[in-house]
């Protein structure tokens, strides 16, 4: 099936009418296969996607948006290439809901760093099309929401975020000032840490998967 983004799928295990979606965003300079180790692992029931990032870094590479170096080895982000990302997997989620029978009320993104953060953004400015984000290793940069999120609908979001204490890529800092501004805007957030670096601890995921259960 030719969608606008390259992506590998696992069909759930169990006959349903309808089934509920999990989207897993990679994150920078990773691919499609990378997060898409998880599919045996999580739950049954669900249409697992994983999708390609639209920027090529070559060999297999792939972002949702460039990071840029200055002269003082300064990192910034592409907002612009990641405000076209954002939109791009909001569209790619129509996209999904029109070729497979997956419920569009029970669509849900799992995010690892780059992808953590467009997850952030698909979900603010496309509250209407996400149920739960789980955001592992990323940040909230409001810069690439749309600029009218706060006018949106946010009340039936649920976040589970997670970050390594000592990530040594995206600092703890920066995603432990997550949970407050989603709480200020009445989304229900967990947020757990884990002595680990800039990846997915085996407690993390152990934590997640029972969060998607649960909730």
């Amino acid at each position: 099936m030719n969608l606008s983004l390259e992506y590998k799928i696992r069909e759930p295990k169990v006959i349903l009418d309808k089934y509920p979606l999990l989207l897993l965003l990679h994150g920078y300079g990773s691919n499609e296969a990378d997060l898409f180790s998880f599919a045996p692992e999580l739950p049954e029931e669900y249409y697992i996607v994983s999708a390609r990032a639209p920027y090529d870094l070559q060999y297999g590479s792939y972002a949702w948006y460039a990071i840029n170096f200055d002269a003082d080895q300064n990192k910034f982000s592409d907002n612009d290439q990641a405000r076209i990302s954002k939109d791009k997997i909001a569209n790619f989620i129509d996209e999904l809901i029109a070729n497979y029978p997956i419920d569009a009320d029970d669509v849900n993104l799992i995010g690892f760093s780059q992808g953590s953060i467009l997850s952030y953004a698909v979900a603010l400015s496309y509250p209407e099309k996400i149920n739960k984000v789980v955001a592992m290793s990323g940040y909230l940069n409001l810069e690439i929401a749309s600029e009218d999120y706060l006018k949106n609908n946010l009340s039936k979001l649920k976040i589970f975020a997670s970050h390594g204490t000592v990530d040594q890529v995206i600092p703890v800092d920066w995603a432990r000032k997550t949970p407050a501004i989603l709480e200020k805007l009445g989304i229900a957030i967990t947020y757990k840490e884990y002595p680990v670096g800039h990846g997915v601890a085996p407690q993390n995921f152990y934590d997640l998967k029972n969060w998607l259960i649960e909730k």
